[in-house]
């Protein structure tokens, strides 16, 4: 397919997205054209192919191929229903890939929604990853916090180990920090929380949190009446968390949040090659 058609269609598919509530959609009729069919009645062939596919991948059809015809008056009071349908990305995939493959619209977009498609499945990776990061850099800034105070209280590195395994123990239903490891079954020199759920590493920024506040106000001194300060808002954020029934314990771990950083980095480098052949 010749560079310049690649970039016409490009242009022409960017030009009929619609976006409404942050959801990316075609109508079927714009779509139709881009395809490159002139009767709609072949069209309507191609899209109930698509929506035995999407039903056949476990997808909701409406959710992807909602209806929205009309009536349009074509004269002396007569109405007639227009067909037409908001088609999600996902949705104007599967029509190209049920479409006529020798077309060059259709080979374009069979390529070009399937990009699209896994742009946004990476996206949405990139952002949940962004917000565990930050929950991870508010925990690291809590501890070192932590870790600042109780050295300036008599208490050493491994007396601050202590006292954060007790916390853990606490949020954690009675597994200390090394239990809880392998009970996830990550290398004990691996940190805990690079695994851990967004909602755990925010329980336990949350105690910590707490636990530094009430250091400095009740000037709290040595490793004793700070591993109890610790245990107790540890206690506490399982408490709130219980009553939702989360059970930090039983929580199953995230994959390690370095290897997925360059999972998602790898996969957005492949992509940007796939783009760049597209286009050759």
């Amino acid at each position: 397919m010749e560079k310049e058609i690649i970039i016409r269609l490009t242009k022409n598919f960017e030009d009929y997205v619609h976006i409404e509530d942050g959801i990316e959609f075609w109508f079927a009729r714009d779509l139709q054209s881009l395809l490159g069919y002139s009767k709609w009645d072949n069209f309507v062939k191609i899209i109930e192919k698509a929506k035995i596919s999407c039903k056949n991948a476990g997808q909701e059809v409406q959710n992807h191929f909602p209806d929205v015809g009309k009536m349009v008056e074509l004269g002396s009071g007569v109405e007639r229903e227009i067909i037409n349908y908001m088609l999600t990305r996902y949705a104007c995939y599967l029509i190209a890939q049920n479409g006529d493959s020798r077309k060059d619209e259709i080979a374009f977009a069979q390529s070009y929604f399937a990009i699209q498609t896994r742009k946004q499945e990476l996206i949405e990776k990139r952002i949940a990853l962004k917000e565990r990061f930050d929950v991870r850099e508010k925990l690291v800034k809590s501890e070192t916090e932590l870790s600042k105070l109780i050295y300036e209280r008599g208490v050493d590195n491994k007396g601050f180990a202590r006292i954060r395994s007790k916390g853990d123990q606490a949020l954690f239903g009675g597994y200390n920090t090394n239990q809880m490891k392998t009970i996830l079954e990550i290398p004990k020199y691996k940190p805990l929380a690079d695994v851990l759920p967004t909602v755990t590493m925010a329980a336990k920024n949350f105690a910590t949190e707490i636990t530094n506040f009430n250091i400095k106000k009740d000037d709290l001194q040595g490793e004793p009446k700070i591993t109890t300060e610790h245990i107790k808002n540890n206690q506490r954020v399982r408490n709130v968390l219980l009553e939702d029934d989360i059970y930090p314990e039983r929580l199953p771990p995230e994959e390690d949040i370095k290897k997925l950083e360059r999972r998602i980095k790898n996969d957005e480098n492949n992509l940007a090659k796939v783009s760049k052949r597209l286009l050759k």
